[in-house]
């Protein structure tokens, strides 16, 4: 049974990926929304990362973490919204199984390292706010450095073994997969024998990751809450909740909607819900977030003042 298994998994060399099936005019009014959503996403993460390496006064770990987190955000977008524009415009759909396995591996893996990184952004909150005298001397470059190291290569090794469990399960047929992207709940389901082995193992590995990452956050923003009430100036007490609010929405926005999606796989949601939701945090979110840690922060807003010619002087009274 082993032998004919792997025979016929040879068999399956690409995948279809059915996207959202409509009428071509639909098609066509699908790609142009989602081009324009892929290029404000390319365009506002890609203005922060400019503000933050260009301006001398965004040089601090506060605004390091965030150009590195838009980064990945580009990243991240980038796996997924290019192949599925394409997909609008293609008859056949069609995707290679390494293609297909590939662009799992990088879109989960980064976004794997954006949990990460908004609990390293917690934890810098955490010692600006509640350890603001020991602050410079805990939070050195070699630390700030380490730990965007820390972000960037962590999802892309703890990520492995779930892809590598996913991809040795036998495809022999069929090959279309009902979503817009390579996801491992659809993948899981067209396997020719039900590995529940590997089903626990994946949901394990993402309960952990989600819980464990955002009892982080929680825990360190639940000190930060009491800090912050224990402040005795107004305008204080204003400003810190300014800077941990853009960072509580964007933890909000990413937790919320992976947990539905991925705790428990194979729950049998309908497969549009399941589309609508990968669709908010692969796409929506990406695209809301330079809108959030921008339009809340003067700072990042003088920043991108400069960058884009347009600096307004400032006038001490």
């Amino acid at each position: 049974m082993n032998v004919s298994s792997r025979e016929t998994t040879q068999y399956v060399s690409h995948f279809i990926l059915m996207g959202f099936p409509s009428r071509p005019e639909m098609q066509l009014l699908y790609f142009g929304l989602f081009s324009v959503a892929y290029a404000l996403t390319l365009m506002g993460n890609t203005a922060i990362v400019c503000a933050v390496r260009w301006d001398q006064r965004l040089h601090t770990p506060m605004y390091i973490l965030l150009g590195n987190f838009s980064l990945l955000e580009i990243c991240y977008v980038t796996t997924t919204v290019p192949n599925m524009l394409a997909n609008f415009l293609s008859t056949s759909k069609s995707i290679s199984f390494v293609s297909c396995f590939a662009q799992f591996y990088f879109f989960f893996s980064l976004g794997c390292d954006e949990g990460f990184y908004l609990c390293i952004m917690a934890f810098d909150r955490y010692l600006a706010i509640c350890r603001p005298l020991h602050y410079p001397r805990i939070m050195t470059k070699q630390l700030y450095t380490g730990l965007v190291i820390f972000g960037w290569s962590c999802g892309f090794v703890l990520f492995l073994t779930p892809v590598v469990l996913i991809s040795q399960l036998p495809f022999c047929g069929p090959n279309i997969i009902d979503h817009f992207m390579c996801d491992p709940v659809p993948l899981m389901t067209l396997s020719c024998s039900e590995d529940t082995t590997t089903q626990l193992i994946y949901s394990t590995f993402n309960a952990i990751f989600m819980f464990g990452t955002f009892l982080f956050i929680l825990c360190s923003y639940a000190l930060v809450i009491l800090a912050v009430l224990k402040m005795s100036s107004a305008a204080s007490k204003r400003k810190a909740f300014s800077t941990c609010a853009s960072h509580l929405t964007v933890v909000t926005l990413f937790f919320g909607s992976v947990t539905v999606m991925y705790i428990s796989p194979g729950s049998g949601r309908p497969v549009e819900v399941q589309k609508i939701v990968a669709l908010f945090y692969s796409v929506i979110t990406p695209l809301c977030n330079p809108l959030i840690y921008s339009l809340r922060n003067k700072e990042m807003k003088n920043a991108l003042r400069k960058v884009f010619g347009t600096e307004i002087p400032v006038h001490k009274t």
